[in-house]
Formats: C-alpha cells, structure tokens, sequence
C-alpha cells in the first residue's frame, strides 16, 4: 500500500482505488490501494477529511495496510478522490515538530527522555523522565524558538542498518527493520513515524503553558504553530477584559488581583466577626437548658447553619441542637450537634424520615432535607424522644 503522507506530507488531495469497505458497528471500515490520510500512531492523531462526498472520521494502522472509517459505505473497485482536513494535518505537523525540537534539546542539555507524548484538542503534552523547574524550562523554551526562527530543515532519513550503527538517535524502545529518523539540526535526531513540516520556521513559535510534577518527572504542556497564536489570542481577550474590570493596565493585573484579594480577605473577616456577633446575640433570645432544641434562621449559608449550631451548644442552649434555614419549597441545610451524645445515629434516622443527605463526627451531623419545617420539628421530637427512651442517649 502506498502511504503518501511519508513521502509527500503536503499532499492535500489524491486519487485511490476502494479495494473494501465492511461495515463496523455505525462506521465503515475502508482499506485504498494508496493514501495520503496519516493513521493515529505516535501520540499524533489521525488525519480526518473526505473520501469524495463521504466524511473520514478516523484513520489507523492495520498491519501494512491503513483502515478509514467513515460515516458512509463507499463502492469496492471504483476510484476515489481523497481531500484530508489540511489545517488539522498542518497544525499537527507544527506540534510534532516542534515537539522533536524540545524533548531533543532537553536530552542534550540534561540527559532526560522523552517518555510520554500525546496532541489532544487541549494542547500537547511531554512527559519528561527527570525533574525540570519552569526557569530550566523557559531557557528551553528560548533555544527551541531560537532553532525555529533559524528557519533550519528537518530532514527525513532512512538509514540501512549498518548505516544506524554509527548514529546516534533518541528512541522510546528498540526498532528492527526500516527506519524513519528524523533529524533537525542542532536540536535533535530521532526515530519517528509522524509527519512534520520541511522547515523550522513552519512550525511559527512554540510556547510552554505549564509543568507538574508526573511519575518522578514532569509533565510538560505546550503549543505550537497556529495553536499557539489561537491560545494567545483567546487569553490576551481575557485579559483585557479583566484589565477593564480592575482598571489597570495589563500588565499591572497580577498586582491588582493581589490587592483586590486582600481587601476582600479584610472584608470576609469583617462579615465573618458580624455573623459571630449576631450568632451571639441569637443565642441570648434563648433560655438555656438541658433538652432538645430546634432552630429555624432564614437565609444562612451551610457554613453558618454550623456556625450558629456551634454556637448555641457553646452557650448550652441544649444538649441536643437542631439548626436549619431554608424553606418547604427548597428544602433545608440542617446541622445537628450535641457535646455529650453521639448523634451519627439520629442523624442517619432524620435523613431516613425526611428525604435527607449528609452524615459527620459523633458530635455533629451536617446536611440537607427535603421537607417541610413542621416534618422536620415533628420528626425531630419524636425521633429524640425514642432514642432516650430506648437509652441510646445517656
């Protein structure tokens, strides 16, 4: 079969015969006599595109031959013409190339492999089996474009065997047979089934987004080519717009989100002392006691029906305290607590009774309920007064 994405890699159209076509589930599986569409392999993906009137979904290998899938079945034996998406095809060959330039520069400067590497819809991502920090990172970076801006060719070369033993090449496991390197001078020569572009300077500019630490390496995510300029396009818009909103300058952003940060941290401790206070005054309108006690606030937040939860069982307001706030309509966040008896059980009863979620510590029991406010007061009472009956309360 005759695979003209590896000697023509910007062929965008050509004529093929259909030698079968079986259908598979919902697609159909279509095998030409020659094809310029690039099977998945090698973390790029497959090139997608037109088999005359008829969408290729998907491209692998199988053995030697190449497998399209397609959302039509095509006729065995008549001639076909094949268009493949080219700005998806392009803008692979920027990403793998630009790819080779990094994990080459980085096993010449640090001796680490490239031991992972995938092109998603996301982004592209390397994974590296050393430690590297984003400062060893940007200087990669600033060579790899530097190579890019050279505009040098990358060559593609098929070495006899004898000829390989006297190169030196990356590769991710041992090969056998006929050998595709690819080779990008002063940066890199490496074992590669993929497609890539003839020059350097094709690839655009080539841009690290993040690092994370990844099974004892790193994790590298970047971009290149038209991808690179899309992501910078879309984040530069998002920046302005934040730049208005906090009306400062682009490049001042960083500092004004500090700034605003920690005015709002000044402004949550505020709000958070005042709800302490009103918490406080709450529980004074209460007669202490030794029984059970339910509570209905309006409008808190789950974190504050704790809070006033809390609250009351510090100023002993009850042994057993129920606090909600919601409405029948929408249903209750509820925070039931005791200092003295191990509520998980009554908890797991009330969620029973009341179409309720949630669960805790033996002190404190924290959720939802799907009920009106006179269920859950009814069922409350009840539901204590059983458990003291039956002694499960001390």
């Amino acid at each position: 079969m005759e695979k003209i994405y590896y000697t023509s890699p910007y062929e965008r159209e050509f004529e093929a015969k259909i030698l079968d076509c079986r259908q598979e589930g919902e697609k159909y599986a279509v095998l030409l006599d020659r094809t310029a569409f690039y099977p998945e392999g090698g973390g790029q993906p497959s090139d997608t595109g037109y088999l005359g009137e008829t969408r290729v979904t998907y491209v692998k290998e199988a053995g030697e031959m190449v497998v399209h899938y397609t959302d039509r079945p095509l006729v065995p034996g008549m001639t076909v013409k094949g268009v493949i998406d080219w700005d998806k095809r392009f803008s692979n060959m920027q990403q793998h190339s630009g790819e080779h330039i990094v994990s080459g520069l980085i096993a010449r400067r640090y001796g680490y492999d490239n031991v992972g590497f995938h092109m998603g819809k996301e982004g592209m991502t390397i994974d590296i089996n050393g430690v590297l920090t984003w400062e060893q990172l940007m200087e990669i970076e600033r060579e790899a474009n530097r190579i890019v801006w050279r505009n040098v060719p990358v060559s593609v070369l098929l070495p006899t065997e004898e000829e390989r033993k006297n190169m030196a090449y990356r590769s991710k496991k041992a090969l056998e047979g006929q050998i595709r390197i690819i080779v990008i001078p002063d940066a890199d020569s490496c074992a590669c089934c993929g497609t890539h572009v003839a020059f350097t300077g094709e690839i655009g500019v080539i841009k690290f987004l993040s690092v994370m630490h990844y099974k004892g390496g790193v994790r590298i995510s970047l971009l290149c080519g038209r991808d690179a300029l899309y992501d910078y396009e879309r984040k530069t818009d998002q920046l302005l717009d934040i730049s208005s909103q906090l009306s400062a300058s682009t490049f001042a952003t960083a500092d004004a989100v500090r700034r605003l940060k920690g005015e709002n941290g000044e402004k949550d401790a505020r709000i958070g002392e005042l709800w302490r206070r009103i918490f406080e005054l709450r529980a004074e309108q209460l007669p202490a006691g030794n029984g059970k006690i339910a509570v209905f606030e309006p409008d808190l937040a789950p974190v504050q029906v704790r809070q006033l939860c809390e609250c009351l069982l510090e100023r002993g307001r009850g042994k057993i305290i129920l606090v909600c706030s919601g409405d029948d309509s929408g249903g209750y966040s509820y925070c039931m607590g005791s200092r003295s008896t191990d509520v998980r059980d009554a908890g797991k009863a009330l969620n029973t009774a009341l179409q309720g979620r949630g669960g805790g510590s033996s002190q404190m029991v924290q959720g939802t309920f799907r009920a009106a406010q006179r269920d859950i007061e009814e069922t409350f009472g009840k539901i204590c007064a059983e458990f003291e009956e039956e002694k499960k309360w001390s």
